[in-house]
């Protein structure tokens, strides 16, 4: 396994996670599955690996921002009971649906809030 490449996929997850809240599905995941081909065979292999690095990530992320203020924590608490039934949905879901149609539909998303984000408010 190329461990460098796997380091600087994690540092620049890491990064885009702190500073736009993002960074397991929108980078990681392309990243691994472009960079990583030989390692990370497939979508659902890439989308399990960065949910495992996303956790401490998040964490870390979280406890920075909550030390500037940016935390609204009674969202936080009406969100994580519905984000937790559905990680488990969307992991479930991964067993339905082909690794191949996975891709297209992440690509579809990627591209449609990328859309959203540069020409609409």
């Amino acid at each position: 396994m190329n461990l460098f490449m796997a380091g600087m996929i994690g540092l620049i997850g890491g990064i885009t996670s702190g500073l736009f809240g993002v960074g397991g599905g929108v980078v990681m995941v392309p990243a691994m599955l472009l960079l990583m081909g030989s390692q990370i065979t497939d979508i659902k292999q890439a989308i399990g690996t960065s949910l495992a690095v996303i956790v401490p990530t998040a964490l870390v992320g979280s406890w920075k921002h909550h030390g500037q203020g940016n935390v609204i924590w009674p969202a936080v608490g009406a969100i994580i009971p519905m984000a937790l039934a559905g990680g488990y949905l969307g992991a479930w879901l991964t067993t339905k649906i082909h690794a191949d149609d996975l891709k297209r539909a992440f690509g579809g998303f990627l591209v449609f809030v990328g859309c959203k984000l540069l020409f609409f408010k």
